[in-house]
């Protein structure tokens, strides 16, 4: 007889993993999900994406990036190792690895809205099988993982950490920075058992330069806010001195850039119109939200985020100052903001401060218009709607405006122009420091 024994499911797991035969699966492919199957597919594996708009479906089948950053030809090249990307989600069960990479928003009332995730998992729950990991990267409190996904796993008639392996690993994109890519990112992973710990470190060591285990999927998702929570809270103090500053009559980005001279305890955050992004303007309130479940009030993050949400009013209110003291009401003027994406060189328009301001001077009843060389029509968006298309800068389009903004500083604009033509310019981002130019700021 033989002593033989069959191998385990973490083993054959383990070893589609090193062979590259297993199948990943990619769900949402947006600003996360595109870069992660770049990567991937890079990497040598079989990806399959995974939506439910059909238009973004046939843009990647097609090869047609949706993303700026991401060109057509990262999507050709890993069409080459069997990339296609699907509505169906009765195929995820055919992929070995299964990553979520869908949005949590917050809901009206400023709580956690997980409809995205747990309308995938419903998608995905009549498929799940023996021999599959489930990852995690959007962002989320403390606890989801194991409270929301996994009993979805259990009703399946699997066992977490026998035959069916679960981890959170919180995405780290940084559209747009070229120092930067999916694959040269230390990767934070959480496993809900130390085997779903072995495989998902096995998984994204495949295509990721650094994975750092963590010692449970809780703390991974802890991890992730904290990241987040941090920059928000620095950038609400930044905020908060430059009104500070500017009441005293001072310039806080020479400030700011005279302190950042000291070679150490001291990291450079810069105000602005608001914050943006899907990450900084809702993470911090996934954990004030989970907080309470423990009876505590995060009143330091809170607080940042109070501050940080104020800006774009801030802008509206210097504005308003700006055209009183030219004997103009804001009511019918013409104003023109410059970049509505939330950062700079970037398509992304998911929670911008610009989009705030404007919706402020549409209330005003302003005469509104904008520009923006990566936003050239105003996209849908889930609670935000302009009909507007980006308008070409010209000493015609600028000197006829009344006042324009300067929210988000692309490289694409020419500043100089802008400043010779522009009757009232106002630079949000500090711009016009390096120019010398006598241009009011807010």
């Amino acid at each position: 007889m033989s002593n033989t024994s069959k191998p385990s499911t973490v083993d054959r797991l383990l070893d589609q993993i090193e062979q590259k035969s297993a199948t990943i699966g990619i769900i949402g492919m947006g600003y996360v999900g595109i870069p992660l199957a770049v990567a991937v597919g890079h990497a040598g594996y079989r990806v399959i994406g995974f939506d439910v708009l059909p238009d973004r479906i046939e843009q990647l089948n097609s090869c047609r990036s949706p993303i700026g950053h991401i060109p057509d030809a990262a999507l050709e090249q890993i069409q080459e190792t069997g990339f296609e990307a699907t509505k169906d989600f009765a195929r995820t069960a055919e992929c070995e690895a299964l990553i979520i990479c869908v949005p949590t928003p917050l809901d009206k009332t400023r709580e956690p809205d997980l409809s995205f995730v747990t309308s995938t998992m419903d998608a995905i729950g009549p498929y799940l099988r023996a021999g599959q990991l489930l990852a995690l990267e959007s962002t989320t409190w403390p606890g989801t993982t194991d409270e929301i996904l996994k009993p979805y796993v259990e009703r399946a008639g699997l066992t977490v950490g026998e035959d069916f392996f679960l981890v959170y690993s919180p995405e780290r994109e940084d559209p747009g920075n070229a120092s930067f890519s999916t694959h040269s990112i230390p990767k934070i992973l959480g496993g809900d058992t130390q085997a779903c710990r072995k495989v998902g470190v096995a998984l994204y060591s495949a295509f990721i330069d650094e994975v750092v285990p963590v010692s449970s999927t809780k703390a991974a998702e802890m991890t992730k806010l904290l990241e987040n929570i941090q920059r928000s809270v620095n950038i609400g103090l930044m905020n908060e001195m430059k009104i500070v500053a500017e009441a005293m009559n001072l310039d806080i980005f020479e400030i700011i850039d005279a302190a950042a001279t000291k070679p150490f305890g001291f990291v450079p955050y810069y105000p602005g119109p608001g914050v943006g992004g899907h990450c900084i303007p809702i993470d911090p309130f996934y954990l004030t939200w989970k907080a309470r479940e423990f009876g505590l009030h995060t009143r330091f993050i809170e607080l940042a985020g109070e501050i940080n949400a104020t800006m774009p009013t801030y802008v509206i209110d210097k504005l308003v100052r700006a055209l009183s003291e030219r004997g103009k009401a804001l009511k019918d003027a013409k104003v023109m903001v410059l970049g509505v994406a939330y950062k700079r060189d970037l398509e992304d328009v998911r929670e911008s401060p610009s989009v705030l301001v404007m919706e402020i001077l549409r209330d005003w009843n302003a005469d509104l218009s904008y520009s923006d060389p990566h936003v050239p029509i105003f996209p849908v968006m889930r609670e935000h709607r302009f009909d507007l298309s980006s308008t070409e800068l010209t000493p015609e389009t600028l000197a006829q405006q009344d006042a324009v903004l300067l929210l988000t500083d692309h490289t694409g604009f020419d500043y100089d122009l802008i400043a010779e033509h522009a009757p009232l310019l106002i630079d949000t981002r500090g711009v016009y420091r390096r120019l010398g130019k006598k241009v009011p700021t807010a």
